[in-house]
């Protein structure tokens, strides 16, 4: 399947803006299927580079996310309900919900205490409302996104031998940027781990 997407990534990317459009589509229907983003994500970045490779992944995952939650809701209420049986710490999750809202999407979109294709679906069982979920889950997935796209532009840069042209000064702004982008990933998924947890014990 990673082989399956990323062909799939090669080809939008020889397309132009439809093939734009079919990367968005593409991602909006792995999600849904619960196939791995994190192709996609750092293959967006490496083929489109950092700034539309961004707008693009923050766009799609987004989209992705919504549809799923509708799914969820709407749909497949009863099968996500059984997978969720398994996994003892949604109860807690979707208490914290009841109580704080998008508050508590937020936080789990910033450090996820649930795989992200699941939490996407979880979310249909809450009380929680559309708009809502699809704000909180747009901007908490912001820091994780710009990360996995900066790998895959690095990734990507070095592989068409941009090495050759940037400067050792440029590579190493280049470098600590990624750097500074991790570590601000982390603190922010510490903190918020961190307010999660409190927000689902007053839950």
């Amino acid at each position: 399947m990673r082989e399956f997407l990323a062909s799939a990534l090669t080809w939008t990317t020889a397309a132009g803006p439809l093939g734009q459009a079919a990367f968005v589509g593409l991602y909006v229907l792995a999600t849904v299927a619960f196939l791995p983003g994190s192709v996609l994500t750092l293959g967006a970045g490496a083929a489109f580079g950092l700034w539309k490779g961004f707008a693009l992944v923050s766009l799609a995952s987004t989209l992705g996310a919504c549809a799923a939650f509708l799914v969820g809701r709407y749909l497949l209420r009863d099968w996500v309900a059984r997978k969720l049986e398994k996994v003892p710490v949604f109860a807690a999750v979707a208490g914290a919900v009841g109580a704080e809202g998008w508050k508590v999407v937020l936080l789990t979109r910033l450090s996820p205490v649930l795989p992200f294709n699941l939490l996407n679906y979880a979310y249909g069982l809450t009380t929680v409302s559309f708009g809502e979920y699809a704000l909180a889950s747009w901007i908490g997935m912001i820091p994780g996104t710009f990360l996995y796209v900066y790998l895959g532009a690095a990734a990507g840069e070095a592989a068409r031998g941009g090495s050759r042209a940037r400067t050792p000064a440029e590579w190493a702004l280049y470098a600590g940027g990624l750097a500074a982008t991790a570590v601000a990933a982390w603190l922010v998924g510490r903190t918020a781990r961190r307010a999660l947890a409190a927000k689902v014990k007053e839950g």
